[in-house]
């Protein structure tokens, strides 16, 4: 760590940050009512709010957005004349999927071989503890030379652009000169990195019928059309034999020109099991972060526990498309529509229901503001320069932020590196990557602070 005198307040600040990150890890803060009590999101936006009234932010507010979900909303006022910078993070959370496969309780922040474990540990609930760490250590440090606005989403993981709505209604809320956005990560642990593009998705949700009833399969089997062989293979469609992604007239031949990503690193990274092939066509960094890629997310079909033998007469499954910079999301969910509408065997039925969408988003690396976030990750992270890289997610409201606010500046950083396995079991946090960001973003405000001032 750097002998900067700032790096010591931080350092000092950490068991604080953990003991918090421990309580908001415990929300099971899911935005899907179907899954987890709405109650659990409330609790965890009230925890927020009361962390941002602690640290002396004004106007505190829980905003009603219109997915049915709350964003969080905090201005803490900086000296006169001194720019603004908008902090984003969310406190929703992905589910955590099979929870004996956890080796310790999902909700619960439980420390190993050097990790904090724990859902929304790095995705984004710790994205938000960052946040405050640099803010408390400025404080103790000579004080915070920003304005600075945090707001914290409560349904980003689910797609339903709540936030993005709210922002466009209220235009002058998010307002800012600079925004740092909290919820990416380095490409590597030590390897400080801002995120220069990001895929936007489409989420489709697509019902195929093909009978009024199921039907007994040694009566009826072998003639009458089973719904659920139509889906498999109306699914099998959207990818050619090597794993492509393959929608009618969606390019697939994009090219990634920055950092590269070394294909053994990815096969470590993405625990892929010896002897399976990757999917797709041209370098690691082409097919995740610059071309289309196709996923089924979830399928209704019988369990194997309890089946019949029946010929099924409806099936439904939910896809996920992620959209690459320079292709537009309205457009792509148009294509991937009009294909599974084509493709559909045997005359089957199908229903198309659009769940989420959002655009992908490119950054310019050449503002100010990144010259600012450089100096500031180099001193946290001495022998090493800032990297840019893309990331194959998705964070819909950059694209919101960015046509409100043309002028202002976005940067993309956080604690999803590839070893905090988001949105996987056991996601996990590193606490030198959470002591490190927390003290690059303390300097990157007060470089950006004088920047503004030259």
């Amino acid at each position: 760590m750097t002998a900067h005198p700032i790096s010591e307040t931080v350092a000092s600040l950490m068991p604080r940050a953990k003991a918090e990150l421990s309580e908001l890890v415990a929300f099971r803060s899911v935005a899907d009512p179907a899954q987890f009590p709405k109650s659990e999101c409330e609790a965890a936006a009230d925890w927020v709010a009361d962390a941002l009234r602690a640290e002396d932010f004004q106007d505190v507010a829980l905003l009603d957005t219109p997915d049915g979900t709350r964003s969080v909303y905090g201005f803490l006022p900086g000296p006169a004349g001194a720019p603004t910078v908008l902090l984003y993070a969310h406190y929703d959370v992905q589910p955590p999927l099979d929870e004996s496969a956890w080796l310790s309780p999902p909700f619960e922040l439980t420390e190993r071989d050097g990790r904090w474990y724990g859902r929304g540990s790095a995705d984004c609930k710790g994205g938000f503890i960052m946040h405050l760490l640099a803010l408390r250590a400025l404080k103790a440090d000579g004080g915070v030379p920003v304005s600075v606005k945090v707001i914290v989403e409560g349904s980003e993981e689910q797609g339903t652009g709540g936030l993005e709505r709210y922002a466009e209604a209220h235009p002058e809320l998010l307002a800012a000169d600079t925004i740092v956005i909290g919820d990416t990560g380095n490409f590597r642990v030590g390897l400080p990195t801002v995120t220069a593009t990001l895929r936007g998705m489409t989420m489709l949700r697509v019902t195929l019928d093909t009978l009024e009833g199921n039907l007994h399969s040694g009566q009826f089997g072998g003639a009458a059309p089973d719904a659920l062989a139509a889906m498999i293979q109306l699914l099998a469609s959207l990818r050619a034999e090597d794993g492509t992604t393959t929608v009618d007239g969606l390019a697939t031949d994009t090219e990634w020109d920055g950092l590269q990503y070394p294909e053994a690193d990815f096969r470590k990274d993405a625990k892929v099991l010896d002897g399976v092939g990757l999917i797709g066509t041209g370098t690691v960094a082409d097919r995740i972060w610059a071309r289309p890629a196709v996923t089924v997310i979830g399928i209704d079909c019988p369990p194997v526990v309890g089946a019949t033998p029946s010929v099924q007469a409806s099936a439904r499954a939910q896809i996920s498309l992620r959209v690459p910079p320079g292709q537009d999301a309205a457009e792509a969910t148009g294509l991937l529509t009009a294909h599974l509408k084509a493709h559909a065997p045997w005359g089957s039925r199908v229903a198309v229901e659009q769940v989420g969408q959002g655009q992908p988003f490119r950054a310019d690396t050449s503002s100010p503001a990144y010259t600012s976030m450089a100096r500031a990750m180099e001193a946290a992270y001495p022998g090493e320069k800032m990297q840019t890289s893309g990331m194959g997610g998705s964070i819909p409201l950059c694209n919101t932020l960015a046509a409100l606010y043309p002028e202002a500046e976005i940067l993309l950083i956080g604690l999803s590196e590839p070893e905090a396995q988001i949105h996987a079991v056991n996601e996990s946090v590193s606490p030198e990557e959470l002591e490190r960001l927390s003290l690059a973003e303390a300097l990157f405000l007060r470089n950006y602070a004088e920047s503004k001032r030259a």
